[in-house]
């Protein structure tokens, strides 16, 4: 009985020695401590010893099970210790390394060139103002010199809600509204969205965007409108460029011109994009007429000012030379991915 308590404790050290994992060592426990394992049953056969040898084998037989037990439980917090270790060291972050980058959105290009017009006109002393999208008759019209007979009204296709309840149709309501709450002087911008009833093409949208501009103070003249013009060309499409200024008729402003720069594209000397004549159009301006001061309760014998409008959309296809106003609108990622 003795040789085959030393013979089962040989065997299960030696097992135990080879056991790396620990269902290995598991499977080695339910061997040898097991109800059906080996050292268990050896003490299931003392009834075959004789009586004054019992307590002494079973007290050889139980130290081996204690002894087997501790080992056991030894190797199994070495086991895990190593298995937390390897863990950790696949885990280990090295702060040395460059980060993974993440692909992150970019800026619409209208949002970019907006932003840039925003901050050179900041830069001119000009406050941002907003105005709602849905107008009264009142503000989009009526005190913008275009009352309900003026022929002016055939010029723009205008969405209408309920009577006198409109969509703006240019981002001018919100000069009227900044007039009538601020006294002179007055220098804002006014982005926004604004809608007309046309057909959708490469350069026409039922939706798309102005900034408005008023400036309004003591001795405001034309010479101050082309300044700030010309300024404000230069820092969007570069120092060499030329602006032109031809006369042009809007309700609200009198004198009104139409302002031209020189194309982009060809440097002024005539491609395809300005239909060979060297200038491309972007904004209507003039003086603000007297009626529109006078209806804001602002007097024209002592103030005058200046205004203009700038299409957002037209400005964004032509500074990127994009042929398709539509795609602003489609919100393609292969052609937004391009201004990253």
């Amino acid at each position: 009985m003795k040789e085959k308590i030393e013979a089962i404790r040989q065997a299960a050290a030696n097992a135990l020695g080879s056991a790396s994992t620990q269902e290995e060592l598991e499977a080695l426990r339910v061997k040898y401590l097991g109800k059906k394992g080996e050292l268990t049953g050896l003490l299931k056969q003392l009834g075959s010893v004789a009586p004054e040898e019992r307590p002494k084998i079973g007290q050889i037989v139980n130290k081996a099970k204690q002894d087997l037990e501790e080992a056991i439980a030894n190797h199994r917090a070495v086991i895990s210790r190593a298995a937390a270790e390897k863990k950790l060291a696949l885990e280990a972050i090295d702060i040395t390394m460059p980060a993974k980058q993440k692909k992150v959105g970019v800026l619409h290009p209208l949002n970019r060139v907006l932003e840039q017009m925003i901050d050179i006109f900041k830069s001119m002393g000009f406050d941002v103002v907003d105005g709602p999208e849905v107008e009264t008759d009142h503000y989009n019209f009526e005190c913008l010199n275009v009352p309900e007979d003026h022929p002016a009204r055939d010029m723009q296709d205008t969405f209408y809600l309920a009577d006198k309840l409109l969509l703006r149709t240019q981002t001018s309501a919100a000069q009227i509204r900044t007039m009538e709450t601020r006294k002179p002087p007055i220098r804002v911008i006014c982005p926004g969205r604004v809608f007309r009833a046309d057909e959708v093409d490469a350069t026409h949208s039922p939706v798309f965007h102005q900034i408005e501009g008023l400036v309004v103070d003591k001795g405001i003249t034309m010479c101050d409108l082309k300044g700030v013009l010309e300024q404000f060309a230069k820092e969007i499409y570069g120092e060499d460029t030329k602006v032109r200024f031809r006369p042009s008729f809007f309700p609200f402003t009198e004198p009104s011109v139409e302002v031209d720069v020189t194309c982009s594209e060809c440097g002024g000397k005539g491609c395809r994009v300005c239909k060979g004549d060297g200038w491309i159009e972007i904004l209507g301006a003039g003086m603000v007429h007297p009626n529109v001061l006078r209806s804001c309760g602002i007097d024209p014998d002592e103030y005058s000012g200046f205004a203009f409008g700038i299409g957002l959309d037209r400005l964004t296809t032509t500074k990127y030379k994009i042929s398709d106003i539509r795609l602003l609108f489609e919100n393609d990622k292969r052609f937004l991915e391009q201004f990253d």
